[in-house]
């Protein structure tokens, strides 16, 4: 079957229907603590199907920490729902099972495996045991369709630990998308890439994000500049700011907590955009 038969950048099903059914992630009143350090107060934010919003502000204003709370790697206080689903409070294995992927700053892949086998692995995730350990013809169409929208497609073979450190994230994302995941939560995803490697993947996510809400952590301010439909400022764990690029940009709040010290040198802090964000606080 040709990739073209299947699209995987399509409206995701929804769990419960099966139809197709594209869901915005709305977060509000977001709290967590660490003991007796709050590393993220209040925080309100959403993303729809339609645009790519960014969480960006310094090191330590909590954007990991939110989308780990969001996810379930760590726990929560307020609301964080997809649709009509409450992600707080649940395991992992569930939130992700409801649509929630997740990506981190060094991606996630089976580097032993070849890139077909990783796409192959996670397409089993919806498959029913029976079907994982029946003989089949050919590749899932869909492995192959993420594999093209990716640009892996003429890679399918070749070992993952052998691909570009860009690759790799693209590959995740792939993985991502074979699950049918109804939301992105990306952190840091084009970290260490090349100019060429941030511009393919910026692309990619304008693409996935016509169907899925789409979630970045970034501190990369020109990859921001380029790509962001709406951006949210965190500092110290709270929401200072919110809007297109332009608009937080000429917020004075942002220019003396974060732009104003780093946004001539287009990245955040050392001008790396490759420093951790919680790696930080009651996590460091």
């Amino acid at each position: 079957m040709s990739p073209r038969t299947v699209d995987v950048l399509g409206a995701p099903e929804d769990v419960a229907t099966g139809q197709a059914s594209p869901v915005s992630l709305v977060v509000t009143g977001l709290r967590v603590q660490f003991g007796g350090f709050t590393a993220v107060s209040d925080a309100s934010f959403d993303a729809h199907p339609g645009e790519v919003r960014f969480l960006i502000g310094p090191n330590g204003a909590g954007k990991t920490t939110c989308i780990d709370a969001v996810t379930g790697l760590v726990k929560g206080t307020g609301s964080a729902k997809l649709g009509d689903d409450e992600l707080l409070g649940r395991p992992v294995h569930r939130t992700a099972r409801l649509g929630v992927g997740r990506t981190f700053q060094t991606a996630s892949v089976f580097e032993e495996m070849s890139v077909l086998q990783n796409l192959d692995i996670a397409a089993g995730m919806h498959r029913r045991p029976v079907a994982l350990v029946r003989p089949r013809r050919g590749a899932d169409p869909r492995v192959e369709a993420a594999a093209e929208q990716i640009g892996l497609a003429g890679a399918l073979g070749q070992r993952a630990g052998t691909l570009s450190h860009g690759q790799k994230q693209w590959l995740e994302i792939g993985m991502l998308l074979v699950q049918d995941a109804r939301v992105l939560l990306l952190d840091e995803p084009v970290a260490g890439m090349s100019h060429d490697e941030r511009t393919a993947t910026g692309q990619l996510l304008q693409r996935i994000a016509e169907h899925r809400a789409v979630v970045v952590v970034e501190h990369d301010m020109d990859f921001v500049r380029r790509f962001a439909s709406r951006v949210t400022v965190l500092h110290q764990g709270a929401v200072i700011s919110e809007g297109s690029i332009a608009q937080v940009q000429a917020d004075p709040r942002v220019q003396e907590v974060y732009l104003g010290t780093s946004a001539g040198r287009g990245h955040e802090g050392s001008g790396s955009g490759s420093t951790t964000d919680d790696d930080e606080g009651a996590r460091a």
